[in-house]
């Protein structure tokens, strides 16, 4: 496992990485920057092959390997297929990213237990697999790794509509620094990075509306939405040995959104 080697900021040369969730938006995002900075990287996904493959396509065009996996990371054999393959065809791994993720949105009183089910599953119970999964490789090889579980700003800050997405959120974060208590003496650093509103396909109905964006960048101090690679550029810095002492932590990127900015004036 390397260190950052000079001007080029290859922070994780030699390292090998598996994103979730990696064929679109934030995953992406963070796969490109995990191979720009010299990581091997399996792009999970689960629908849309194609973009997966122009993920990898990019990968390679970082000077790194790159490979697709397709997995539901809600099931157990798929989940194991994943990290036996990415496993062979890296020699190990080093690095995890739980990113897949999904959120519906219900009013409370109407919300189907199907529903609730589909989101704790995908986003709390899949990084729960792929994490152990991760983690028994990393514990095994004795050299350690990096695990990264993507939260969001809605594990502390309620949002109508979402009961089921914010307690699984809150939970992975709680889970993150449960397990980061655990596997610190395997050499297993678990973080959890904390996204506020990211620009990205999957909220282009927000951001692209005047008015939706203007009542959006009311809630957030620095009065813009953040971009992936801002997510990404967090992520690398997480997985890197420049962040050797940091465990259990959650970086919050929300451009101030945590902050209660509707006191920024006193009041």
């Amino acid at each position: 496992m390397g260190n950052s080697d000079g001007p080029t900021g290859r922070r994780l040369e030699g390292r090998r990485a598996l994103v979730t969730g990696a064929n679109s938006g934030i995953g992406r995002a963070i796969a490109l920057r995990l191979a720009l900075e010299g990581a091997a990287v399996a792009v999970n996904y689960l629908s849309r092959p194609e973009d997966a493959d122009a993920v990898v396509k990019e990968i390679e065009g970082a000077g790194t390997k790159g490979i697709a996996v397709q997995a539901d990371v809600t099931n157990e054999q798929q989940v194991d297929a994943m990290f036996a393959r990415a496993a062979e065809e890296f020699g190990g791994l080093d690095i995890l990213v739980n990113n897949a993720g999904m959120e519906t949105k219900y009013p409370f009183l109407e919300m189907p237990l199907d529903a609730w089910k589909k989101v704790i599953e995908v986003d709390l119970t899949g990084a729960f697999l792929c994490a152990q999964r991760a983690a028994r490789l990393m514990v095994s090889s004795g050299q350690g790794g990096a695990i990264v579980n993507i939260t969001s700003v809605h594990q502390v800050i309620p949002w109508g509509g979402f009961a089921h997405y914010c307690a699984a959120k809150a939970g992975l974060d709680l889970m993150s620094k449960t397990v980061a208590v655990e596997l610190a003496t395997e050499k297993v650093r678990v973080n959890s990075v904390a996204p506020g509103a990211i620009k990205t396909p999957i909220n282009k109905n927000v951001w692209s509306d005047p008015e939706g964006l203007k009542d959006l960048l009311r809630k957030i101090p620095t009065e813009r939405m953040g971009e992936p690679d801002e997510i990404a550029k967090t992520v690398a810095f997480l997985c890197s040995d420049e962040a050797s002492y940091i465990t259990g932590a959650t970086l919050y990127v929300d451009g101030g959104m945590t902050l209660y900015p509707e006191f920024r004036h006193g009041g």
